[in-house]
């Protein structure tokens, strides 16, 4: 593992550039870090980094701080310290933008007062579509960079797709999915429809809150049930098509891994899901109108017409994560040469 590079008093440090990442770490963060950086600080969550009186202590072995999620569980109040420490201190806050709409949040009241005080702030904001940066610049008044959303999965050789199977990760209710019900038995008339067969995969967490009725539909053999345990990428590359149940959101990683292992995907109408990727059947889902359960039915007896796409180009994929690491070099150059020292 790479070391900070130690602080110099009065200035920045030579070297490599120290990245505060919020969340320290994920499949993301990790795709994102540019070679001229390195992480600073516990691996830890929630970060430290979003306690004051640690960023207080340790602001001198950081050169930027990169916030892209985890930070939902703060009060406005502590959200206001924060950020008046980061000015206060004068540590530069980059901010890249994957939800404009926290799906795990009933409404997006408090997201959106969150989003409004972080990018007040932010020296430079990032999204993943052009179509999340145009509601940034409405909304917020703020102009993003946009980073295409790199690769997250390799498909495994000797995995492959099973024509005809349709998947969709559901759980209990929820704010993005208020009815799985609903969703499975529109998605099970779409894939009939379309001479195939549907498989829930329900994360172990939320097995026991899955809905009763949907418990029937697998009782009845009329839906197969799967439990994942950890990363289910592998279970997205078995499929044909792959659902997304989501009413609210705004960008998937589940999508960007079906693009890297070649199955089709039925996304709902909200956020810029279709942005991300141009090969996406889209169907009539968001928190305005509600679910339209004949839209999703024809979208998926739609994409089950379509062939299996083929897995995406690892050498295009390869270049496009390099570009946008470069992206996030150039960011946080710019942003620790511009930081005053205090």
């Amino acid at each position: 593992m790479t070391s900070a590079p130690p602080s110099r008093p009065g200035g920045p440090p030579t070297g490599l550039l120290r990245v505060a990442s919020i969340p320290h770490t994920d499949a993301y963060v990790d795709a994102v870090l540019p070679d001229g950086a390195v992480r600073v600080g516990p691996a830890a969550g929630p970060s430290p980094w979003l306690d004051p009186t640690y960023l207080e202590l340790h602001a001198r072995t950081v050169d930027v701080v990169h916030l892209h999620t985890g930070y939902g569980h703060l009060t406005p109040a502590r959200l206001d310290h924060w950020l008046g420490t980061l000015r206060r201190l004068g540590v530069p806050l980059v901010v890249t933008v994957h939800q404009l709409r926290d799906p795990q949040q009933v409404t997006r009241v408090r997201h959106d007062a969150h989003l409004a005080a972080v990018l007040t702030t932010a020296e430079l904001v990032l999204t993943l579509t052009a179509g999340a940066a145009e509601e940034l610049a409405a909304r917020f008044g703020r102009t993003a960079i946009v980073v295409a959303h790199p690769s997250l999965a390799v498909p495994v050789p000797e995995l492959g797709g099973e024509r005809g199977l349709v998947g969709l990760p559901v759980g209990g209710p929820s704010p993005a999915v208020p009815d799985p019900t609903a969703v499975v038995r529109a998605a099970l008339s779409g894939a009939r429809s379309g001479g195939g067969r549907l498989r829930v995969l329900v994360d172990v967490r939320d097995e026991p809150a899955l809905p009763s009725a949907v418990r029937g539909l697998v009782a009845d053999g009329d839906v197969g049930l799967v439990v994942v345990r950890g990363d289910r990428t592998a279970r997205l590359q078995q499929l044909h098509v792959a659902v997304l149940p989501e009413r609210c959101g705004t960008h998937s990683r589940d999508l960007e891994v079906c693009r890297d292992v070649g199955t089709r995907v039925v996304a709902p109408s909200c956020g810029w899901f279709a942005d991300q990727w141009s090969d996406v059947v889209t169907y009539g889902n968001d928190e305005h109108r509600g679910l339209d359960p004949v839209s999703l039915t024809v979208a998926v007896g739609a994409a089950l017409a379509r062939p299996m796409p083929r897995p995406a180009d690892r050498a295009w994929r390869t270049e496009q994560r390099a570009a946008v690491r470069r992206v996030h070099e150039e960011v946080y150059a710019r942003v620790a040469a511009d930081r005053v020292w205090v």
